[in-house]
């Protein structure tokens, strides 16, 4: 199991769990502690007609309703602020009908009407305003308008969403951010239609953001644990088992020393000495000599190159050299089919599910008997909710290799997470009793203690779950990620904050590259109201993403965090912490 977020085909137990049935959590969810309570006094007193208290309901008309008495009083003897009231009333009339130009010139009248210290009334028609801007899509009047009212009034939620939206209009990401985070704090986060927006517009900066990091990133190699991790995923891997030394094609067996000369020769056999020494910062350049003396190992030195380019999140370079092993005349199939499994799980990390199933497909009809092309495929299957396909893919690859604990683990899973999202209590059961027989099989196997872990979490069996985990470390004490999976099992079971957060320490003590840990600690600080450090703990995370959809999440959660620093400052706003 990898010691940090999994890249390609692998998926340890964390991954699986929270893609599998388990719904991601939108970029805001992951920052606030959504409707744990109800913020106070957030309105501007005075409502819509027929707004009522509906939560997700549009924010379209303005505010305020013509009163009986300012009706029946004379222009001549009416005060400023009724003048300005009626001049109101009449906006609200002009707005009903479509006549935006009208209310607009109606609005503008009672705001110049209205006595300056009557603030609460000068915000109302200032908004009200923005709100005839808004339906002629004057989004800078909007902003404006909006602002005076924030102004005189900072909690006016009405106008810090329509001015939320104006800047999404204009593009003003950040400051949209921030305006739609007081809104949701002030709303005690009941407001769909507002969540929704801070989804939005965290996912729109994250990915601007990544995309340009990502690019100009540099590469890390991640942590030895997660890279033997990542190849013990496979068992049909000519690049991943060890080179006997000596080893030759078979019309070279009989050449006495050529061995040592190919030895000396070769980058790939090079490079494969540098995996077993764990060397892995050499493994690149020595497969790229290889490749430019155009070696008898061309297409291994190429696989290799490739996958260690995905392993560093190098999807880029790694796509021309998996392109050329598929198309190589001479490559042998085994070789081939491996270059499919890890472009096909290239594409689905790039979300073109499309391409990644072809390429699977590709490989089950060209090696048809290679039990890793129907694990990894059964994992692809998992992520696009085709359960079903999935445990065919698992059966079939348990056929081919019997003693594949890994692909009996994730089948258990796999049938676990169909029967607990269909609320299927006997199937629960069923696959609850499969996760027994795996671990009483293959008691060696700390990928079905850790999956079954999951499911065992999920039933709120804790004590149980927990022991699950102490397996898990006694069999793979340098797994991070197990001790950030405990650590958050002890949150949910006892609230026991110290204990979780030292786990997830402990968890980065032992693989400072465990960007799972970093990210699961800044959400467990921003949750505490600890901001400043939430937000280095992302900022480490980032520096670590092996792809760019996981960079612009982890961005969105920074994002997010800065944005609430933002409304603190400007609002005197927080939500409930831990």
């Amino acid at each position: 199991m990898a010691s940090s977020k999994p890249v390609e085909t692998q998926m340890p137990r964390w991954q699986l769990a929270l893609l599998v049935g388990t719904p991601l959590v939108l970029g805001v969810g992951a920052v606030y502690l959504w409707n744990r309570s109800r913020s106070e006094g957030s309105g501007s007193g005075d409502r819509e007609p027929g707004s009522g208290e509906r939560s997700s309901g549009e924010r379209k008309t303005p505010e305020g309703s013509a009163s009986p008495e300012a009706r029946g009083q004379e222009q001549d003897t009416m005060s400023p602020l009724d003048r300005a009231q009626a001049a109101k009333n009449k906006g609200n009339k002009y707005f009903k009908a479509g006549k935006y130009e009208n209310a607009i010139q109606c609005y503008t009248e009672a705001i110049a009407l209205c006595p300056t210290e009557q603030k609460t009334d000068l915000s109302t028609f200032y908004q009200n305003r923005a709100a005839a801007y808004e339906q002629q899509m004057k989004w800078a009047e909007v902003v404006q308008d909006c602002s005076q009212a924030v102004d005189m009034n900072p909690r006016y939620i009405k106008a810090l969403f329509r001015r939320a939206k104006a800047l999404e209009k204009l593009e003003s990401r950040r400051e949209c951010l921030e305006d739609v985070t007081a809104v949701c704090i002030l709303e005690a986060f009941q407001n769909q239609q507002s969540m929704l927006l801070a989804d939005k517009v965290l996912k729109q900066l994250g990915k601007e953001k990544a995309k340009d990091k990502y690019k100009n990133r540099e590469p890390m190699m991640p942590s030895p644990q997660f890279i033997k991790s990542y190849f013990s995923s496979f068992t049909d891997d000519i690049i991943s088992q060890p080179l006997q030394k000596g080893e030759k094609k078979d019309e070279d067996k009989d050449k006495e020393g050529e061995t040592a000369e190919v030895t000396e020769s070769s980058g790939y056999l090079k490079a494969k000495q540098f995996m077993e020494e764990e060397n892995y910062d050499k493994i690149i350049s020595e497969c790229s000599k290889e490749v430019e003396l155009g070696g008898r190992f061309t297409a291994e030195a190429l696989l290799l190159r490739a996958t260690f380019f995905l392993l560093i999140g190098n999807a880029t370079s790694a796509q021309p050299d998996l392109d050329r092993v598929i198309d190589m005349p001479d490559a042998s199939v085994k070789l081939k089919a491996n270059a499919l499994i890890k472009r096909g799980s290239m594409y689905m990390q790039q979300q073109q599910p499309m391409l990644s199933t072809q390429d699977f497909n590709m490989a089950a009809d060209i090696d048809t008997r290679n039990p890793d092309v129907y694990h990894h495929r059964g994992q692809l299957k998992i992520l696009l909710d085709q359960v079903d396909e999935a445990v065919g893919d698992f059966d079939e690859c348990i056929i081919l290799r019997p003693d594949s604990a890994l692909a009996q683990a994730q089948k258990c899973f796999a049938l676990y997470r169909q029967a607990y999202t269909g609320n299927n209590s006997s199937q629960v059961q069923t696959a609850m009793d499969g996760f027994e027989d795996v671990i009483r099989r293959f008691p060696k196997c700390a990928e079905g203690y850790a999956l079954y872990a999951q499911a065992l979490t999920d039933q709120q069996q804790f004590g149980k779950a927990d022991e699950m985990y102490d397996k898990c470390i006694e069999l793979e004490p340098d797994n991070a990620t197990t001790y950030v999976h405990k650590g958050l099992l002890q949150l949910q079971w006892k609230q026991d904050l110290d204990l979780g957060l030292d786990l997830i320490s402990k968890a980065i003590e032992i693989d400072t590259k465990c960007d799972f840990a970093y990210e699961t600690m800044g959400t467990i600080e921003v949750q505490r109201g600890n901001l400043d450090r939430a937000i280095d703990m992302f900022n480490k995370a980032i520096n670590l993403a092996k792809s760019e959809m996981e960079m612009a999440h982890l961005y969105s959660l920074c994002d997010a965090a800065y944005a609430q620093t933002e409304v603190a400052k400007k609002y005197g706003l927080k939500p409930p912490t831990l």
